[in-house]
């Protein structure tokens, strides 16, 4: 099976992008979208998000975050975005999003919009864009991202059950993505994107005590990584609530070092450990911790394609990113 997967790599890797790009030719966005209405529009997003990231570091990895937990809900709407109302508890009320933030840069950035073009930019382009710009101003490849999207008025905490669960397993998370229009190799390249990031004892903790009848850690984990694990994850009370793990070992940079991980039994949850235990993911797995610039190539066409789900002619551009017009 190793040999056949050897001679056939590139070949099916090639296809796995060309189905990819096929899938971006038919979404109705632009890069050149705001080229006429607001040129200056990148340049404000970009600017801000420096600035943010300057003050706090962990502005990349909430804003990436941000631009996934949207477009998996309701497509790339903003709906990730709005407040909740005394008759409804919106998306980032939800469970899975309590603990996304940093929604002030969303809200500066468009605030700066406004006054450069005022009802142009809408709020799921800005994030998309700062999404891309976290990824390349942590080291990461730049693209031109596609533009036009418009700005949902729906947002149900409800909704976020739909978002991937950290103890999925391959085919769990291979129907998840399906779902929304993203194959196997797309799978793969967006998990990448915990290569920035940290996440608190609570996601992970189930792998370190108690595992099984038959194992109390999970033995897919590397040992001494599980022991180390453990020490900063006790059970709790005696445990900080701030407590928890970085994603890989170089969270501020994007890189492909959390491959590297995987493949020597250091995944931090359980969905990314079980990558490298399915023959349908790991050999991808494989071929991006041993080539960055493959992984950097396959991520930019990936985000792309994430980036159209659920695009319509629907929606609005939001005054206030937190609510509807």
């Amino acid at each position: 099976m190793a040999f056949k997967i050897s001679i056939f790599f590139p070949i099916t890797l090639l296809l796995f992008t060309v189905l990819s790009v096929s899938s971006i030719s038919k979404a109705e966005l632009d890069a050149q979208y705001y080229a006429q209405t607001c040129p200056q529009m990148e340049k404000i997003i970009s600017e801000t998000v420096l600035n943010a990231s300057k003050y706090d570091p962990k502005v990349p990895a909430r804003i990436l975050r941000m631009f996934f937990h949207d477009c998996f809900i309701r497509g790339c709407d903003a709906s990730i975005l709005l407040d909740s109302t005394p008759t409804n508890k919106a998306e980032k009320d939800g469970p899975p999003n309590v603990s996304v933030r940093s929604f002030y840069v969303i809200d500066d950035a468009k605030a700066k919009l406004e006054q450069a073009c005022p009802h142009t930019v809408s709020c799921a382009d800005i994030i998309a864009i700062a999404a891309r710009d976290v990824v390349t101003l942590s080291g990461g490849p730049n693209w031109d991202v596609l533009k036009g999207r418009k700005d949902g008025r729906v947002s149900k905490a409800s909704d976020t059950i739909n978002l991937p669960a950290p103890t999925l397993n391959v085919s769990q998370l291979i129907q998840s993505f399906a779902k929304r229009g993203l194959g196997v190799k797309d799978l793969v390249t967006l998990s990448g994107g915990h290569t920035l990031g940290f996440s608190h004892c609570s996601s992970f903790e189930a792998r370190l005590h108690n595992f099984s009848l038959l194992h109390e850690i999970d033995p897919s984990l590397d040992t001494e990584f599980a022991q180390d694990l453990r020490k900063k994850c006790p059970p709790k009370p005696n445990r900080d609530q701030n407590a928890g793990q970085f994603l890989d070992s170089t969270a501020s940079v994007f890189d492909n070092d959390y491959y590297k991980r995987l493949l020597a039994g250091q995944g931090v949850f359980s969905s990314d450990q079980s990558l490298v235990g399915d023959y349908r993911t790991k050999w991808i797995a494989e071929a991006f911790a041993k080539d960055q610039n493959l992984f950097f190539r396959e991520f930019v066409a990936s985000m792309l394609k994430l980036g159209n789900v659920g695009v319509s002619e629907k929606g609005e551009v939001r005054l206030h990113c937190r609510v509807v017009n």
